[in-house]
C-alpha cells in the first residue's frame, strides 16, 4: 500500500475539521485508493508542534488544542521545531498550508509554499493570500518542480470552483466571473434590511461565530477583493493583486440607502466582478442594487455564490448555502485526494 506523509502548517478550526474527516474516511481511502495517509507533523504559531514519523494521533491532537488550548509539552509527540524548520527538514510528501491570512502580503504562507516546493513536495493551501499575491510565480514553480499545487478552499470553502473549470470545463475560456463572496457583509446587509443597526448585526454575527473581533477587512471589502483576485488569477490568468481591485466596502451604506433600494424592488449586495476590458482583466468589489427577481439577490445569510461565464458553456452559477467549518475541512480533504489521484 502506498503511504502518503502529510505536514500540516497550522491547526485552527479548518485543520481540525480536516483531521476529523481523515479519521472518518481513512479506512475507506485505504480500501478504495490503496493509500495510507499519515499526518507526520502539525505546527502552530503559539500552541506548539507535534511530530511523529509513524503518524500523529489526530484525535489526541484535536483534544489537546480544544480542551487544553495547546499541545502538551510532556507529550512524546511534542516538538520545539518552528513551522519553517518543519517545512525544511521533516520528511513528508504533502504540505498543507493552513496558517492565518495576512491579507496585505500573503506572507509567511508564500514563503512556506516556496520552501516546500523547493524540496519537490506537493502543496495544498487553504490560505488565499498566496493565490492573491503570488499565484503565477507559485504555479510556475510547481510546474518546474513537477509537484501538485491545489487551493480549492481559498474561495467558498469546499465548493468545487477551481476543480470545476479544470476537470469539467476543459477548453472553455472564462470571460467573466462575478458573485457574492464575503459572508460577513452579506449577513450584515441582510440584517440592516430587516431593520437592525450595524452594531446589532455585528453582535449577532459574533454570537454566531463568523464575525471577527475586528471586522474591518470584511466591511472595507479587502476579504472580498482577495477572493476576487484569487478567482481572476486562476480562472482568467489575470496576474493581479488585491490592490489592483477597484474596491469599495459597505461602511458608507445607510439605512436610507437600504430603504430606497427596497422601494425600487432591489437588495443591496457587496458584488464582486471580473471582466475583460481592452484585453485586460479588470476586477471590482462594490455594493450594488440587485433587482429582487435575480438569483443573486436571494443569496442570504452566510451563503455565497459565484457565476462563471464561458465561451462554450455560457453562464454557470454555483451557490454554497450557509456553510459550516465542515465544508472548509472538506475543501482541504478534496485537494489531498486530488494529490493522491495525480501524483501516482
Amino acid at each position: 500500500m502506498r503511504r502518503l506523509n502529510v505536514a500540516m502548517i497550522g491547526f485552527g478550526n479548518a485543520g481540525r475539521a480536516f483531521s476529523r474527516i481523515i479519521l472518518e474516511k481513512q479506512k475507506e481511502i485505504e480500501k478504495t485508493m490503496d493509500c495510507d495517509i499519515r499526518i507526520v507533523a502539525i505546527t502552530t504559531g503559539r500552541r506548539g508542534s507535534f511530530l511523529c514519523e509513524e503518524g500523529i494521533d489526530l484525535e489526541e491532537a484535536c483534544r489537546q488544542i480544544e480542551e487544553e488550548g495547546a499541545f502538551r509539552t510532556d507529550s512524546p509527540q511534542y516538538s520545539k521545531l518552528t513551522s519553517t524548520e518543519v517545512i525544511r527538514s521533516v520528511e513528508y510528501d504533502v504540505m498543507l498550508e493552513l496558517t492565518p491570512l495576512q491579507i496585505f502580503t500573503g506572507q509567511p504562507a508564500i514563503d512556506h509554499i516556496k520552501a516546500a516546493m523547493q524540496r519537490k513536495k506537493h502543496v495544498v493551501t487553504a490560505n488565499k493570500g498566496p493565490i492573491a499575491w503570488a499565484y503565477k510565480e507559485l504555479r510556475e514553480m510547481a510546474e518546474e518542480k513537477g509537484v501538485c499545487f491545489y487551493y480549492e478552499t481559498t474561495v467558498m470553502d469546499g465548493t468545487p470552483i477551481f476543480n470545476l473549470t479544470v476537470d469539467t470545463l476543459k477548453f472553455c475560456k472564462v470571460t467573466e466571473v462575478s458573485g457574492i463572496l464575503n459572508t460577513t457583509t452579506n449577513f450584515v446587509l441582510e440584517e440592516l434590511a430587516k431593520g437592525a443597526s450595524y452594531e446589532e448585526a455585528m453582535q449577532e454575527g459574533r454570537k454566531r461565530g463568523f464575525v471577527e473581533a475586528d471586522p474591518s477587512m470584511d466591511m472595507d471589502g479587502w476579504d472580498a477583493a482577495a477572493k476576487t483576485t484569487a478567482l481572476l488569477n486562476v480562472l482568467m490568468h489575470a496576474d493581479i493583486t488585491p490592490r489592483d481591485i477597484d474596491r469599495t466596502g459597505i461602511t458608507a451604506i445607510t439605512e436610507k440607502d437600504i430603504k430606497e433600494a427596497k422601494r425600487r424592488g432591489c437588495f443591496i449586495k457587496l458584488f464582486c466582478r471580473g471582466v475583460i476590458e481592452d484585453g485586460k482583466v479588470v476586477g471590482t468589489v462594490k455594493p450594488i442594487e440587485v433587482p429582487e427577481q435575480e438569483l443573486i439577490a436571494h443569496i442570504d445569510g452566510t451563503s455565497s455564490a459565484v457565476s462563471i461565464t464561458t465561451d462554450l458553456m455560457g453562464k454557470l452559477t454555483i451557490v454554497e448555502h450557509n456553510p459550516e467549518i465542515l465544508q472548509t475541512g472538506y475543501g482541504i480533504f478534496s485537494d489531498l485526494i486530488r494529490v493522491i489521484d495525480h501524483s501516482k
